[in-house]
């Protein structure tokens, strides 16, 4: 794991314009970026853009690093906002109609091709309970209080790590997962009926 003092000398460089120390924040950080900003973008050459744009406002914005947190949580919450950002950008660029072909679409991604009228009977009671669960977890996230839904959005829905969404919320590490904890408590008590449901109709 890279150290703070090998941060803060490459904050430095950049800062005297080193014309060295741009590649190293590239080959240390590039990645990192990249993988967060898929997490968001779910495809590639969105990822790529955001992450040169990552690098490109970190180089702009070096002097307004007050080094109060660790170099990567500054440059995790700039890619969480350059991601945020593109995809408000991406979601007005969207034409308002679904097109047909994406409604015939299989869960394995079967390049579009129409499933069989049989098919769609076949799934019918799984593809309910799937959607039922849906709802059910969506409805107990949004009443979940911000503090622990934050938490459990970014760590268990978005897949970050805990330095990463720690980042992200400007939270210690430590405190992240004691919100998470207790998120997680109270959905498990709020999904608790419809989990009993399912293991019921299981066995019938």
């Amino acid at each position: 794991m890279r150290d703070n003092t090998s941060d803060r000398q490459l904050v430095e460089r950049l800062r005297e314009g080193d014309a060295t120390a741009v590649p190293e924040l590239q080959t240390t950080y590039g990645t990192r970026i990249y993988q967060l900003a898929f997490r968001y973008m779910k495809n590639r050459e969105d990822a790529e853009e955001v992450t040169q744009d990552v690098l490109l406002r970190v180089f702009r914005k070096i002097d307004a690093f007050r080094g109060d947190a660790a170099l990567s949580s500054w440059i995790y919450r700039i890619t969480f906002n350059a991601a945020m950002s593109r995809l408000r950008t991406l979601k007005h660029r969207q034409p308002a109609e679904v097109p047909h072909e994406t409604v015939f679409r299989t869960d394995a991604g079967d390049q579009g091709a129409p499933r069989e009228v049989a098919d769609w009977s076949d799934l019918a009671d799984d593809r309910l309970l799937r959607s039922e669960m849906r709802t059910r977890l969506v409805s107990a996230l949004s009443g979940l209080p911000h503090i622990y839904r934050a938490a459990v959005l970014l760590r268990d829905v978005q897949g970050l790590s805990t330095e990463e969404a720690s980042a992200v919320l400007g939270l210690k590490p430590q405190t992240l997962k004691s919100r998470l904890h207790r998120g997680r408590l109270i959905l498990r008590g709020q999904l608790a009926d419809f989990a009993d449901g399912l293991a019921m109709r299981s066995v019938a």
